[in-house]
């Protein structure tokens, strides 16, 4: 998309921009993941988030009655990490590797590159398109895939509603403004009465795109999508718009495309678009308890048992991390999204 021909743009096409442009975009010209990246996601945390998903991902696969031909689908699979350390665990159990094809769906060339050389196995399919997916049972994964696609803001003032735009007539300055919108054309299009007591909406039309898609995949073939990300359960939604550059939250519209822009999910939202398709439901919980009830605890005391003091104390502050309450443990949840007559509840 090129900016200089339009004086405003609504705000999920700046951070598409921002984010995606195939020259400038942020997730397409360099590694932002790690600590000498800009922020560090729970797989670069510590390789036992990865294992006890990889433990999860069999047991769920089970549920669905261990198909002898199945897609695994990881959704934006980052630097590789998660990927390469759930191959490794996979290959404890040859069964379920040898049913299991890999799929990962980027749209990022430079991270597909850096996750090909990261991950030690050949027998991965990338894709941009899901919908080109085979027809096979799907286990979807998505660890903080949500978060960066782009988003619409609509602001309720005076009882109309406006949607949130960037003012782009001055490249070296831009600025928010706030059009007029119709909100009752677009819940018509939409088929959802999202402003009901709202004051503030954040909707992004390609999740809502990727979760029909993936629906619609999990009720004619059977599977799952897991989605573990940062966000809130409560029916309110908030203005959680921010940027993140070197660990620190930073000024939106500077430094385009050298700053990720991401917010929180409203898994409530979520749970109510997923309740209007037939035959499909949700359970949710937050990473603390679905790690800790999965048994993150326990493995990180088998494998802590023959370390130094020093590395075992570097094991649990990595598991801290991921845990704690004034951590990742309560602001990141995890929704499982499935068939209805699969009762399947393992880690919730």
């Amino acid at each position: 998309m090129k900016l200089s021909n339009k004086d405003s743009v609504p705000l999920d096409k700046f951070i598409d921009y921002a984010l995606y442009d195939k020259e400038i975009g942020y997730y397409m010209s360099h590694n932002p993941f790690g600590s000498k990246g800009d922020f560090v996601t729970a797989p670069n945390i510590s390789r036992l988030f990865s294992e006890i998903m990889g433990i999860w991902i069999i047991t769920f696969w089970q549920s669905i009655g261990s198909p002898k031909k199945f897609n695994l689908i990881e959704l934006g699979a980052g630097n590789g990490e998660m990927m390469k350390v759930l191959i490794e665990t996979f290959r404890n159990f040859p069964d379920f590797l040898k049913s299991c094809q890999i799929i990962i769906h980027e749209k990022s060339k430079y991270l597909i590159e850096l996750q090909k050389k990261r991950i030690n196995f050949n027998n991965i399919i990338w894709t941009k398109d899901i919908k080109k997916i085979n027809k096979l049972p799907s286990i979807f994964i998505a660890n903080e895939f949500f978060d960066a696609l782009p988003i619409k803001q609509f602001i309720k003032k005076n009882q109309n509603w406006f949607e949130r735009h960037v003012n782009i007539k001055n490249h070296n300055n831009f600025e928010f403004i706030d059009k007029k919108f119709n909100m009752k054309n677009f819940e018509k299009k939409i088929q959802f009465n999202i402003s009901r007591n709202q004051m503030i909406i954040e909707y992004s039309p390609d999740a809502i795109k990727y979760l029909k898609s993936i629906s619609n995949i999990i009720k004619k073939n059977n599977g799952g999508l897991l989605i573990i990300d940062y966000g809130y359960n409560e029916t309110k939604m908030k203005n959680t718009l921010q940027a993140i550059s070197n660990h620190k939250y930073v000024n939106i519209l500077e430094n385009i495309g050298k700053a990720d822009i991401t917010y929180n999910l409203n898994f409530s939202f979520i749970k109510k678009l997923i309740n209007n398709i037939e035959n499909l439901n949700t359970v949710m919980t937050n990473q603390k308890k679905f790690l800790t009830n999965m048994g993150i605890l326990k493995r990180a005391e088998i494998i802590s048992k023959k370390e130094t003091f020093s590395k075992k104390a570097d094991i649990f502050y990595r598991l801290k991390r991921l845990i704690h309450d004034s951590e990742m443990g309560n602001l990141f949840k995890v929704m499982l999204i499935k068939n209805v007559n699969n009762k399947f509840k393992t880690g919730f």
